[in-house]
This record gives structure tokens, C-alpha cells and sequence, in this order.
């Protein structure tokens, strides 16, 4: 459909929503308020229903406008310095409109070598002083789970490591930012033995023998689950692995986690 003279142009979703970015439109010369109210008389008429405005920080100057026409905060996105504003127009029908994102996604690694002991760190910033607990942290945007557990155990403790097996997935409420918190942790087999602990964040950092740690006063019982629930896959001889694939219809790429039986003789 041809966009009429002094409408922004921007672009139509797939739930019949248009999508604006500042970047791409971003006219000094023009008259902002006029050519909004001018797009949203046109696409009223059209029956478009979300009308979505990303704002780079160097265009902030359209937000007053965009809220004063109705506009509401959405989200930011701090990788990219924008704002995202939304403004729903059907009138007979609800905004149905997805939450941003609400849910943090972090990884432990369960590092266990061929001594029986687990690699354990005692962060430099920790709740619970001297406590010890397995080394991880957030997941970076755009990074795959198994991935961002080598590498934080690696940023950590010194320690390579190659896959295992996922273990398990703790869900909680009321984390930061208010998000709510994921937490996987992946059993990983380490490649090297000397460790070198991370100065800024981590105080200390060691191998700890397996029996030793599930009877330490300073292990919390969660850890200690965690710890069970690896034996216990290496004596059933099971493993929660994954593997890649591809959307048959958007060709989006994702990781498909899934449990095994595994013939190989039992990893320790």
C-alpha cells in the first residue's frame, strides 16, 4: 500500500501494527506534531492497531510529543541506546500488547574432574560471607546457555571446559530489576587443572573433593541438590543434552534441550 505524502513510512508487522524507528525517518525540517497526528489519522483509517516507536537517545525530543498523542513507554534497550513507545488504536477491541521482558537468565557450572572434586568459588561481593558456591553468572544477550557457562567458569576460575550434561533449572520471583530468575546449571568436564580466580569478582577459588562438599556447612542444601542430581544422572547413565535446529517457517535458529539415555561408560 502506497503511504500517503507526509506519513511515516515505517514498516507493517504481521498482527497488522506499524513499526517507526527515529533512525530511519528522523527529519529536523519537519513539523513532528503535525506529521504524527497526520499518520495516525491515516492509519485509523486503515485500521492498523499498534504503532510502535523506536527512539534513538539523539531523537529523545520526539517523546513529549508521542506521549502528549498518547504514547506509552514500553521498554529500553540499553544495547542500543533506544526507547520504545506504543500507542494502541482499535477501539472495540483490548490492547493485546506482550510484556517486555521479565525473566534474567543466568548458568552454573558443575565442574567435575577426574579426582572427584568440584571446582568452587567464593564470591569477592557474597550474601552469605565465605560461603561457597559454583562458578557462573548472566547469560549475554544473543549467547547460547552451554556457552555462556564454559565461559563463565572460564572468566572466573581459569578452568576450560567442555559440555556434559544440563543438570537442572531453578525459578524464582523478585530478583533484580524486579524480573523474575532463571537459573540453569550445566555439568561441564574441565580441560585444565590450575586454577587462576577472577581478582575482581571472586575472593576465592579451589577444588573441593565431591564428598567434602556435600557435607560442607558452607554449601548451601541447593548446591548440594545440584551435586546429587549429576551423580545421580552418571549412575542411571543419563544425560539432558541438546541440539540445534531451525524454524520451519521464520528459518530462526534455536536449542532444542532434551533428556537421553547415553551408552558410554558413567563419567564421575
Amino acid at each position: 500500500m502506497e503511504v500517503p505524502e507526509g506519513v511515516f513510512c515505517g514498516s507493517v508487522d504481521r498482527f497488522n501494527g506499524v513499526l517507526v524507528d527515529s533512525e530511519k525517518e528522523y527529519d529536523e525540517a519537519t513539523d513532528f506534531e503535525k506529521k504524527l497526528q497526520k499518520s495516525l489519522d491515516h492509519w485509523i483509517s486503515i485500521k492498523r492497531r499498534a504503532i510502535w516507536f523506536t527512539l534513538r537517545k539523539e531523537h529523545a525530543a520526539w517523546v513529549p510529543h508521542l506521549a502528549k498523542a498518547g504514547f506509552v513507554f514500553h521498554h529500553v534497550d540499553s544495547t542500543s541506546s533506544s526507547l520504545v513507545m506504543y500507542r494502541w488504536l482499535p477501539t472495540h477491541e483490548s490492547a493485546n500488547i506482550p510484556t517486555f521482558c521479565h525473566t534474567m537468565l543466568g548458568v552454573g557450572g558443575l565442574v567435575v574432574n577426574d579426582n572427584d572434586e568440584v571446582l568452587v568459588v567464593s564470591d569477592r561481593y557474597a550474601l552469605i560471607a565465605n560461603s561457597w558456591k559454583l562458578p557462573g553468572g548472566y547469560v549475554e544477550p544473543g549467547e547460547e546457555i552451554v556457552n555462556a557457562a564454559i565461559r563463565e567458569v572460564k572468566e572466573e576460575t581459569g578452568i576450560d571446559c567442555e559440555f556434559r550434561t544440563v543438570i537442572s533449572i531453578r525459578h524464582s520471583h523478585g530478583g533484580n530489576f524486579g524480573c523474575s530468575d532463571m537459573y540453569v546449571v550445566v555439568a561441564l568436564k574441565p580441560l585444565n587443572r590450575e586454577v587462576h580466580k577472577c581478582e575482581r569478582e571472586i575472593a576465592k577459588a579451589q577444588w573441593m573433593p565431591v564428598k567434602e562438599y556435600l557435607q560442607h556447612p558452607d554449601v548451601h542444601e541447593t548446591n548440594r541438590h545440584f551435586m546429587r542430581t549429576y551423580l545421580d544422572y552418571n549412575k542411571r547413565n543419563i544425560r539432558f543434552t541438546y541440539e540445534r535446529a531451525q524454524h520451519r517457517v521464520l528459518k530462526r535458529e534455536y536449542t532444542l534441550f532434551y533428556m537421553k539415555p547415553v551408552e558410554e561408560k558413567n563419567e564421575s
